[in-house]
């Protein structure tokens, strides 16, 4: 049968703890002089024992160097993972200070669309700022136009099929080119006849508009 397996663990029998500590140190010292034989590398073990002994084993021919050479390794390691960070952050802050600005011109592109803080601009970049303020007003128009107008036609739709179904007819409604609403309201005749004269229909901008004839109002 096999040896079980030993469970990793501080040994509590002084004598035992001793006993496994020479044992595992002369097997840990012939595994690195092994390592440095076969693979031809440089390999240098230090061990301190519980009362503070050192044993230690280096294919070198002194110990020492190896120790400087680790020093001489570790220090370049150091310097090359702070140079990384020194540009990493030199990168960070460049990109800081970018959007920055970029956000800074944004904000001024804004205020100059708002009409403010224009001193500063020549006569050449006011001109060119009408300009494009103008193009903008202009799709802002058209789009509100084919807006209103699918809502014009939305309601001849609806009106249609209430005069097929025999309904009375809403007052009509319509928009000019530049989105302006109106309301068309045909009037009755009163007694005097109609109110403004031979006109027989009545505009109204946004607002109802009463004509009185004798002392009642004419919608």
């Amino acid at each position: 049968m096999g040896r079980g397996k030993i469970e990793i663990k501080r040994i509590e029998n002084t004598t035992n703890r001793q006993v496994t500590f020479c044992k595992r140190r002369n097997g840990l010292l012939k595994k690195a002089y092994e390592l440095s034989v076969l693979c031809d590398a440089e390999v240098a073990l230090i061990v301190f024992s519980s009362r503070g002994r050192l044993y230690e084993y280096s294919n070198n021919t002194n110990i020492r160097q190896s120790i400087e050479r680790y020093k001489k390794a570790h220090a370049n390691t150091s310097g090359s993972t702070s140079a990384v960070e020194v540009n990493t952050l030199q990168y960070y802050q460049q990109e800081t200070a970018k959007m920055r600005h970029e956000i800074q011109v944004l904000d001024t592109r804004n205020e100059h669309f708002m009409g403010n803080c224009l001193g500063n601009l020549s006569p050449k970049e006011l001109k060119h700022l009408e300009s494009k303020i103008e193009r903008a007003i202009s799709r802002i128009r058209n789009k509100k136009v084919l807006h209103l107008s699918s809502i014009l036609d939305l309601q001849h739709a609806q009106q249609s099929g209430m005069v097929s179904g025999g309904s009375e007819l809403d007052p009509l409604h319509t928009f000019d080119s530049r989105g302006n609403y109106y309301q068309v309201e045909m009037l009755e005749p009163g007694p005097h006849g109609y109110s403004h004269g031979q006109d027989q229909t009545a505009l109204h901008l946004g607002y109802d508009m009463k004509a009185n004839t004798s002392g009642k109002n004419l919608l």
